[in-house]
C-alpha cells in the first residue's frame, strides 16, 4: 500500500455489471466512523488480536483432525515483473570460489525485500496506514520516523497469531476460476460463501478470502496489480465487524483496484487497519489449501502466523500455516 495506482488499464474490465456502487468521500466517511465506533474495543496496541483469547486458541486446536499442514504463502519472488518492479534480492555470500573439497565450509546467503510490494506474501502492522494524520487508535503519525515505528509495529504480534482460520472461496461460489481484476467481493458474497461451504465465521477468527489472484497470475502471467486487481468492496467490512474477526488475509491486496471510493485509494486498508485494528495479510496463496479443504469437506482449520521479530517494522514477510 505504498503507491497510488494510475488510471485503470482499459484492457482490464473485470467489475461485474450491476456490482456494488462507488462510494463518495462522504459515504466513506460515514462508513469509517461507524466501523471505528464498533471496533472501539480493539483500539489498543494489539488491535483486534485481543479477540484471539487463550480460550479461543484452545478451541481452535480442536480443528486439527488429520494433522495435515499446508502453507498459505507464495514463494518469495526474486524476478522482476509488471507487478514486482522491486523484487526481493537473494545473494549467495558463500562459499563462493572457496575450495570446498576438504574440511568444513558453509553455504551462506542474504535476502533484501520490499515488504509491502504487490507480489510477496506479507503481513501489515497497525502502523502501516496513516490516515488524516494518525495511526490506528489516534496514535500520532509522528510516531513513525526514519528509525521505524515507535508504536503499533509488527512487534505486537511477536508471540505469533494462532487461532481458527476460515477460508471463504468466492470464485468457487460464483463458479469461475478467479475474479477478474476490478471485481469486488461484497458482504453478500461472504455470507453466501459461508452457506455454500457450510461454515460460519466467528468472533476472533482469522478470515481468509480467496479471489483467485494467484491462480490467474500462474495461468495468464503477471500483470500490473497496482493498476487493477480484485478485492473486497469497502462495505464488506461490515461483515467483519459483525463477526468481530481478528485478522483478514487475501490472495490479492484485499483492496480492489481501481479504488471504489472517491478520494481514497485503499479504502479496505484504511477501514481494516486504521478503523478496526485488523492486521492484514496481503498476497497469500490458497491454491494448495483449497483441494485439501475440498477433500476433507471443511473450510476451517487451526492457523499459525509467525511474523519475523522486526521490533520497529510496519510489516513482515509471512508464511501462515493451516493445520487440518
Amino acid at each position: 500500500m505504498n503507491r497510488r495506482p494510475p488510471d485503470a488499464d482499459p484492457g482490464l474490465t473485470g467489475a461485474r455489471p450491476g456490482g456494488p456502487p462507488r462510494l463518495t468521500e462522504d459515504e466513506f466517511g460515514v462508513l469509517y466512523r461507524r466501523l471505528r465506533s464498533r471496533a472501539a474495543w480493539a483500539a489498543g496496541e494489539r488491535g483486534a488480536l485481543d479477540a484471539v483469547t487463550p480460550a479461543r486458541v484452545v478451541a481452535a486446536t480442536r480443528e486439527v483432525r488429520t494433522g495435515r499442514t499446508v502453507t498459505l504463502s507464495a514463494p518469495v519472488d526474486t524476478l522482476p515483473g509488471p507487478d514486482n518492479p522491486e523484487p526481493a534480492r537473494h545473494r549467495m555470500t558463500g562459499p563462493g570460489e572457496e575450495d570446498t573439497s576438504h574440511g568444513l565450509h558453509f553455504a551462506r546467503d542474504s535476502f533484501a525485500m520490499n515488504v509491502h510490494g504487490d507480489a510477496d506474501s506479507h503481513i501489515d502492522a497497525l502502523c502501516h496506514v496513516i490516515y488524516d494524520g494518525t495511526l490506528h487508535g489516534g496514535v500520532p503519525a509522528s510516531s513513525v520516523t526514519a528509525s521505524g515505528a515507535a508504536a503499533l509495529s509488527i512487534a505486537a504480534a511477536r508471540d505469533g497469531i494462532v487461532g481458527r482460520g476460515v477460508l471463504l472461496d468466492i470464485p468457487r461460489l460464483r463458479g469461475v476460476p478467479w475474479l477478474e481484476p476490478g471485481d469486488h467481493v461484497t458482504a453478500d458474497d461472504l455470507t453466501a460463501a459461508e452457506t455454500a461451504q457450510d461454515v460460519r465465521v466467528g468472533e476472533g477468527d482469522l478470515l481468509f478470502v480467496r479471489v483467485g489472484h494467484r491462480l490467474r497470475r500462474a495461468e495468464l502471467g503477471p500483470w500490473d496489480a497496482a493498476r487493477e486487481r480484485a478485492g473486497l468492496h469497502p462495505t464488506a467490512m461490515e461483515f467483519l465487524a459483525d463477526r468481530k474477526v481478528a485478522v483478514l488475509g487475501g490472495d490479492g491486496n484485499n483492496d480492489t483496484a481501481p479504488s471504489s471510493t472517491d478520494g481514497v485509494d485503499f479504502p479496505v486498508h484504511v477501514l481494516a487497519i486504521h478503523a478496526m485494528g485488523l492486521h492484514l495479510l496481503d498476497y497469500l496463496q490458497f491454491e494448495d489449501l483449497v483441494p485439501v479443504c475440498e477433500a476433507e469437506g471443511r473450510w476451517s482449520f487451526l492457523c499459525v502466523i509467525a511474523p519475523l521479530r522486526l521490533p520497529h517494522a510496519t510489516g513482515s514477510p509471512v508464511n501462515p500455516i493451516a493445520v487440518l
